[in-house]
């Protein structure tokens, strides 16, 4: 009876193990192309610098997210990043002293892990570009520089029908600005947030 189950356990196994490798592995084409919407959250790290000899911290915004990838090459895309305008709250020393708004629009190449299952893994890397605008204070006229740096996104795709997925991704930004009052130099605000996003993605 031992030897019965045990071999019928090992064809069981072997019939779900063959299944398996029978399903076909998800993957994106190329000349695929995808477009996704959700939200996401840009959380500045939280040692911002210094500026006018203050410590410097800028707070976090969740906004309206999109992207859209085109597939250069079986799995992998190159992706463009955009949202609608984040507000992020300015303290000197603690205390609130303005704010800012900002769009960080982000290309990126990225690479889409093929699997046998629902949830395809992804990452890449980019460059983000960070225009600043609407910077308001009550200690003058502040202006914010706009910000070139590198960025990096990872993340995966959870397919819950023919062209359609639930995506979660991480990205790291490299973003740096200039800041004047009045005219004048007070310091380079040190921002290099990390985003959470959630998205829902439609394959064309």
């Amino acid at each position: 009876m031992k030897n019965l189950s045990h071999s019928l356990g090992s064809v069981l196994a072997l019939g779900a193990l063959s299944t398996v490798l029978a399903m076909p592995a998800l993957a994106q084409s190329q000349g695929d192309w995808t477009f996704g919407v959700g939200i996401i959250n840009v959380n500045p790290k939280s040692d911002n610098g210094s500026l006018a000899g203050a410590a410097a911290t800028v707070g976090d915004d969740t906004q309206l997210s999109l992207t859209g990838e085109y597939f250069i090459l079986d799995n992998l895309g190159i992706e463009l990043l955009a949202a609608t305008p984040f507000e992020h709250s300015i303290s000197l020393g603690g205390a609130e002293i303005g704010s800012t708004k900002h769009l960080p629009p982000t290309v990126s190449l990225v690479y889409h892990v093929p699997t046998r299952g629902k949830v395809t893994p992804f990452f890449g890397v980019g460059l983000n570009y960070t225009t600043f605008f609407e910077e308001t204070t009550a200690l003058g006229d502040l202006e914010l520089d706009d910000s070139f740096g590198l960025a990096a996104t990872i993340g995966a795709d959870w397919q819950i029908s023919e062209h359609g997925s639930l995506r979660l991704n991480v990205r790291y930004m490299d973003i740096e600005t200039d800041a004047t009052l009045n005219g004048a130099p007070i310091g380079t605000a040190e921002i290099d947030p990390v985003s959470v996003g959630v998205s829902y993605v439609h394959r064309f």
